[in-house]
Formats: structure tokens, C-alpha cells, sequence
């Protein structure tokens, strides 16, 4: 049997590991209803706030990366301390061989914005969608109006979904870009308005596709997926062409292009933002034909700004043309004017007549209408005489015949 002293030592033991096992399955229990609660929390509110994608763990969130990624190549924000460490000794002051850079050395290009100019996972809902499937959701989008881009929506394309899909997402840019809402006075403004500042350019805000191929794809891959997607949202990009004519009296056809219903769409890749800034010529805009930077891309170079500038230098021709013609005239007149007038030329004296030898006119007061038809060669006094005289044998038989000038 054993001792009382044990068996009261064994009963304690096995209390004291029963109630902290308790203790352990309590604690597991709150911890577990705590993340419950929080979950129903995120499904409750993550539908109409920007976040992180879901989902994003559980794929190793490649996408979320290249969006991360995106943003330091565009923001280019240096790194800062946490937490300042204090100095034992003053630092010494770098002397100016020091400051300058090592010659060959490249320095940091300039960003645009800052970490807290950006959002992410932006949803863009459409009236006729149902849990934002008809809407669109923005990978991210840049608000830097002191790098003159009030706003900016990016998507970052990984090239793992069809060239399809990725084009279909900007009609549901366009549909969300063309809604409308009645302010308190009764106008109408867009829907986009409410929630983002004027770009102060003509149509839409700029959309931009940042492409991360990877190793996925090469690069004539890319190129014909960038054709493809190109092709493929030819009319949210391009305008609508209107025939204006060179002015009055213009030989050539002119026009322009209306971009108020059209989608700025801009290409570029990632690793262009990440090796040259985004301040450099690493922007490709729809329509232009090549890369340029960001400002030039966003210039419509064929609107009714540009037209309206060709038409008023046509213009200024025109009207220089005409100044200058003036101004020749009135030289040529002048020049006129100061020479003197030519002396008048004399008649030409007319041929006297063959019988008489007299002025083939005739005498001064003859009557003109008795005499026969003038023949060049007599006065129509001999003309006269010579019809009244008797005609010969052989005029006779075979008539006058009129004699050649």
C-alpha cells in the first residue's frame, strides 16, 4: 500500500495536468472564435475596399509582387530608418572629392509620387454588376498631381492570362468611365469625378498596362501580345475621326481626331520602369507609334487643338500671300508712275490707189454708200468709174471676175 504522502502527490499531479490542458483547449477555442469573427469581418468589408488580392498566400501572390514591384520602380522612394540610431561621434564631414559621384556612376533616376500617392485593388463597380463581376477591379492607381498625373489607373499583367481577357477589362474601363450622376444643381458629371480630380486633357483618364513577362515569355512573344491586345481595344483608344477641310480656298483635306470618348492606353514593361524611371522615354501610347515619355504620351497630337493650330497657320500663309502680292502690286504701280508715258505711235499710212495714185480713202465729203465695196486697191471714185465702164467681150461671155487683193 502506498503512502498517504504519495498518493496526496499523485492526485495533485494529475489535477494540475488536467487543468492546464483546460487551460490550453479554453485558449484555443477564444483564439479560434476570434479569427472567425475577424474573417466574417474582412468578407464583410473587403468587397468595396481596396486591398490586398484574396487568395494572395495560397498562390505565393505573384501578382501582388509584380504590383509591389510596379510601385517602387514607378515611386522610386528612398529607404528610410525605422528607428534613428544614435551616434557615439559626430560623422565627419565628406570633403568635395567625396561628394561628387565616382565619374561612370549612375545616379538614381527621379519617380513620381510617393508610397502614399498609390492604392491597390481598386474596385470600379458598374449599376448592372452582382459582387463586382460585371465591374472591373484596378491593380493600382496613382494619384501624383505634382507630377501632373491627378490620376493614373495601372494594370500589371503577368502574361498568364489570354490576350483576350486582358482586353476585354478596358471596355468595363470604358462602361465605368461613361457613367453619370446628377450633382444637387441637376447637371450631370462622371461617375469617376466624385471620387478623382480632373486630368485637365480630353477624354478619359489614362489607363496603363505594365507587362512582367518574366522568363515566361521572350521577347517576340511580348511584342505580338502587345500587338494582339492592341488590336483587340482598337476602338476604346482611337477616336472618332472628323473631316474639318484646310479653310477657304485650301486644296488639301484636314481634320482631327475626337478623343473625348477614348481611353488613353499606354504600354510598358517592368523591367523598363525598374532600369530606366518612369520619367524616361519607357512609355508606348496607342496610337503614337513609339516609346515616349510620360508627358508626350499623354498629348493627343492629332486632336481638334492640333487641327485648329495647322488651320490658323494656314491662315497666316494665306494671309502672307496675299500682303506680299499687295505689296508687289503697289511697288509695279509705283514704278508705273514714274516712268513717262510712252510717245504714241504713229498711224500707218495707207496705200494710195492703184488708178489714181490719190488717198485710197478717197476726196473728203464723198459719199461712201454709192461706191462699190472696197477692194483694197482703188478710191471709190475709181471704183466707181471703173463699174461704169463697158465691159469686155470676155466679160461679157464669162462675167467679172473680181480682182485678188
Amino acid at each position: 500500500m502506498a503512502p498517504q504522502g504519495d498518493s496526496a502527490w499523485s492526485v495533485t499531479a494529475t489535477e494540475r495536468s488536467r487543468s492546464s490542458r483546460s487551460r490550453r483547449i479554453a485558449g484555443i477555442v477564444r483564439y479560434k472564435s476570434a479569427l472567425d469573427s475577424e474573417w466574417k469581418w474582412v468578407q464583410l468589408v473587403a468587397p468595396g475596399q481596396p486591398g490586398t488580392a484574396r487568395g494572395a498566400a495560397r498562390s505565393g501572390a505573384p501578382h501582388a509582387m509584380a504590383v509591389n514591384e510596379t510601385v517602387i520602380a514607378v515611386t522610386r522612394t528612398p529607404a528610410t530608418a525605422t528607428r534613428p540610431v544614435p551616434r557615439q561621434q559626430p560623422a565627419p564631414t565628406p570633403t568635395a572629392t567625396e561628394q561628387a559621384p565616382a565619374p561612370g556612376l549612375v545616379l538614381e533616376a527621379q519617380g513620381m509620387g510617393w508610397i502614399g500617392s498609390w492604392s491597390t485593388e481598386v474596385p470600379l463597380s458598374l449599376p448592372t454588376s452582382r459582387g463586382n463581376r460585371a465591374g472591373v477591379r484596378a491593380d493600382a492607381v496613382l494619384q501624383a498631381p505634382e507630377a501632373g498625373l491627378p490620376v493614373l489607373f495601372v494594370e500589371v499583367d503577368n502574361c498568364t492570362e489570354s490576350a483576350d481577357t486582358l482586353a476585354a477589362k478596358f471596355e468595363k474601363y470604358l462602361r465605368y468611365f461613361r457613367l453619370k450622376s446628377k450633382n444637387p444643381l441637376g447637371s450631370e458629371s462622371p461617375v469617376w469625378r466624385t471620387q478623382y480630380p480632373s486630368t485637365r486633357r480630353e477624354g478619359h483618364p489614362p489607363v496603363v498596362v505594365v507587362f512582367n513577362p518574366g522568363t515566361r515569355t521572350g521577347p517576340q512573344a511580348l511584342k505580338n501580345r502587345m500587338n494582339t491586345v492592341m488590336e483587340l481595344t482598337r476602338l476604346v483608344w482611337s477616336g472618332s475621326y472628323h473631316v474639318a477641310g484646310g479653310g477657304y480656298g485650301a486644296e488639301e483635306r484636314d481634320g482631327y481626331y475626337d478623343y473625348a470618348d477614348a481611353i488613353p492606353l499606354l504600354f510598358t514593361t517592368l523591367d523598363r520602369l525598374q532600369t530606366s524611371g518612369p520619367r524616361d522615354a519607357v512609355w508606348w501610347r496607342c496610337g503614337h507609334g513609339q516609346w515616349e515619355t510620360l508627358p508626350d504620351a499623354l498629348t493627343n497630337p492629332a486632336d481638334h487643338d492640333a487641327w485648329y493650330a495647322r488651320d490658323e497657320q494656314r491662315r497666316r500663309q494665306r494671309d502672307e500671300e496675299r500682303q506680299r502680292q499687295h505689296q508687289e502690286w503697289t511697288v509695279e504701280k509705283e514704278r508705273w508712275a514714274q516712268e513717262p508715258d510712252p510717245e504714241p505711235e504713229p498711224a500707218p499710212e495707207a496705200a494710195p490707189c492703184e488708178r489714181c495714185k490719190g488717198p485710197i480713202t478717197g476726196p473728203l465729203g464723198y459719199d461712201l454708200e454709192v461706191a462699190p465695196p472696197e477692194d483694197g486697191r482703188h478710191c471709190p471714185s475709181c471704183r466707181t468709174d471703173l463699174r461704169q465702164q463697158y465691159p469686155t467681150l470676155r466679160q461679157a461671155v464669162f462675167g467679172r471676175r473680181p480682182r485678188s487683193k
